[in-house]
C-alpha cells in the first residue's frame, strides 16, 4: 500500500487528528477521526440508507465524524472535477 498524506485537521494540536491518507495504489481514502458517540450512531441507524439494507454495524466497520472544515481536504477524482 503506498500511502499519501493529504491533510490534518489545520486546528488540532500535536497529539490529535483527523487526518487523512490517499492510497495510491486504489484511490481508496483513509480516514483518521474521531469515533462518533453512540447518539450519533443509533441517528445512523434509525436513518438507514436503502430499504432493506441493514443497520448493524458489522465489528469490523466504524462511525466516525469528520468534521466540515477538513472536507475541502478531500481530493476528488478527474471524473468528479470533469462533470
Amino acid at each position: 500500500m503506498a500511502l499519501r498524506f493529504i491533510a490534518i485537521d489545520p486546528t488540532t494540536s500535536d497529539d490529535g487528528s483527523p487526518t487523512i491518507w490517499l492510497d495510491e495504489d486504489t484511490g481508496d481514502l483513509i480516514i483518521q477521526s474521531w469515533t462518533a458517540d453512540q447518539a450519533t450512531v443509533r441517528d445512523v441507524q434509525e436513518v438507514g440508507s436503502i430499504p432493506g439494507h441493514s443497520t448493524d454495524i458489522p465489528a469490523h466497520e466504524s462511525v466516525i465524524r469528520l468534521p466540515a472544515r477538513m472536507l475541502p481536504f478531500i481530493p476528488r477524482s478527474s471524473e468528479d472535477t470533469n462533470s
